[in-house]
């Protein structure tokens, strides 16, 4: 059988982070994008929800004339949508769909989806509905395409990413058997629900049932929609060795393929561009910290740490690394620190006293109230960041080496303080702390080694697995990723570690600072989409193969 009798003609990849950026599917999306544009050239589809009628998206490039066809056609058939590129590498095509009107026929949509494939929406809250809409017209559109315009020989690939995807999933499923359906999970929901509500996943791992957690965890609606989709799928695929696990204990299926998730080396800037971007970075964040804080730290000598990702505290890790930096606020050091705690919060808007300050000549000016906080919050004294750096009486100030700054905004060139977007400002760091306790991959990690920026991550992270795998021993700072070890109960050890790391790098010479970032992008020159990509063939064809029986 030849390789290319199971490479699909079409492709439609849906996910509600298409031309929305909210988490780390909208990175694996946004940079796989050119290796399978360049691959199939203007057969790849991306289908994701509009939210932005009547507002600008800078990721949105709207051309009325693209597709006219299949847009009138599912104007006819009831979906209203709007076509044009995703404005990444690639420029491939992408079809947003306007999902609001199906909400008057939500309750005859459960009732079919329980009908069909016993999916339980009984007990649905918070965002299912918006999601199930949603993924509901993207099958929706996806059916009336293959109807009408797609000959019937053509092989064709439907991938829903998260259980957020998995109703059109099930849509397509019945209304169009011959397509190959591909679920993909990057983390399930019973897995980050337990860790979330601070249960212990990994000492009680095989003795979790889904179906009796979901119900303790009330998350009936969206475990059923998931575990539903990843069984009837004809390819069910996850991101790592550790969702892997939660797939089969969860879900009674393990998946077929892996698909690790890749980057594209088009994101990061090259020789002098990226030493100008650097130098840029440097010098905005040692500003901000020195009018914030009344410090007179100077950006060729000051080591920038930092960490990122979502708002989730635990999962994240970022209980632990505050509790590292307290440790090291105690450490004798002889040189000048920032750590950057870079996470979107409930966010009021710039500090004013902050944002007036920095329009004015550096001055040798006293730290300003809370000198950790760039932007207000609206819940300020209920944030579990603010309340932890509060409770390790975490300082700030001119007598201090070891300063810590909190930034609750997106980087997204506009937050009035920094003005830089997130791979800008990503330049600017030394050393990236990830010590997260659930990351079923962990972008983050990938993007910083991309950058030559070398990072610590844990053994629970998949990224750390593979660094693990790949260099055939637990990974040391000295291969550009530290791979540190975390369990249910080492939560005081890892902390330790943590400040530990941190101490070998801030050793380190500046050749050797530059022989671990060289290492840091070997190995993610060894994680490139071109390489990666190979396991989504795989996936489409198994989904092919499937469907065709």
């Amino acid at each position: 059988m030849r390789k290319e009798e199971f490479m699909p003609t079409y492709i439609f990849e849906t996910s509600w982070e298409v031309c929305n950026k909210v988490g780390g599917i909208y990175t694996v999306l946004s940079t796989q994008a050119k290796t399978l544009q360049e691959k199939f050239l203007d057969h790849i589809f991306y289908v994701g929800p509009d939210l932005w009628i009547g507002k600008d998206n800078a990721d949105f490039l709207e051309d009325e004339q693209l597709l006219l066809e299949w847009r009138h056609q599912a104007e006819r058939d009831g979906i209203s949508v709007r076509i044009g590129r995703w404005n990444v590498p690639g420029l491939p095509i992408v079809v947003l769909v306007n999902f609001t009107p199906l909400y008057e026929i939500k309750n005859q949509i459960y009732g079919e989806m329980w009908n069909d494939f016993r999916v339980d929406s009984i007990k649905a809250y918070g965002d299912y509905d918006e999601a199930c809409m949603f993924s509901l017209a993207a099958g929706k559109f996806v059916e009336s395409i293959y109807s009408h315009f797609i000959d019937k020989s053509a092989k064709v690939v439907y991938q829903a990413h998260e259980w957020m995807s998995g109703c059109g999933l099930l849509y397509v499923k019945k209304h169009c058997p011959k397509v190959g359906t591909i679920f993909t999970t990057h983390a399930t929901s019973i897995g980050r629900s337990i860790t979330t509500n601070n249960k212990p996943l990994y000492d009680y791992f095989n003795g979790y049932n889904g179906d009796q957690m979901a119900e303790e965890l009330h998350m009936e609606a969206k475990h059923s929609i998931e575990k539903q989709a990843a069984l009837n799928a004809d390819c069910l695929t996850t991101v790592s060795h550790a969702t892997d696990l939660e797939c089969r204990q969860f879900f009674g299926r393990s998946s077929d393929v892996l698909l690790l998730n890749g980057f594209e080396e088009a994101f990061v800037p090259k020789g002098a561009q990226f030493t100008r971007k650097r130098k840029e970075a440097r010098k905005v964040m040692v500003q901000v910290a020195n009018q914030l804080m009344g410090t007179s730290l100077s950006p060729e000598t000051t080591t920038i740490l930092s960490t990122s990702g979502r708002n989730d505290f635990s999962c994240k890790g970022y209980d632990v690394l505050i509790n590292a930096f307290a440790r090291m606020q105690q450490t004798n050091l002889q040189q000048d620190v920032i750590a950057v705690i870079a996470v979107p919060c409930w966010k009021k808007g710039p500090r004013e006293d902050l944002k007036t300050r920095l329009l004015l000549p550096a001055a040798d000016a006293k730290a300003l109230p809370e000198p950790y906080l760039t932007h207000d919050l609206y819940n300020k004294d209920e944030d579990r960041i603010v309340a932890t750096l509060r409770a390790y009486q975490i300082r700030s100030g001119r007598n201090e080496h070891f300063h810590v700054m909190f930034v609750p905004s997106y980087l997204d060139g506009k937050d009035e303080i920094f003005n830089l977007t997130y791979y800008d400002w990503l330049a600017g760091n030394d050393f990236c702390l990830y010590p997260s306790y659930y990351e079923p991959w962990g972008y983050t990690c990938l993007e910083s080694v991309a950058f030559g920026i070398p990072c610590l991550t844990t053994n629970l992270t998949g990224f750390g697995q593979w660094v693990n795998d790949l260099v055939g021993h637990p990974a040391q700072l000295e291969d550009g990723v530290a791979v540190v070890t975390r369990s249910d109960s080492s939560y005081e050890q890892t902390a330790v570690d943590i400040a530990d790391t941190i101490c070998q790098f801030l050793r380190l010479t500046s050749a050797e600072r530059k022989t671990v970032g060289r290492n840091a992008r070997k190995i993610a020159r060894k994680a490139l989409w071109k390489d990666f990509i190979n396991n989504y063939y795989k996936a489409f064809a198994i989904a092919l193969k499937n469907a065709a029986n």
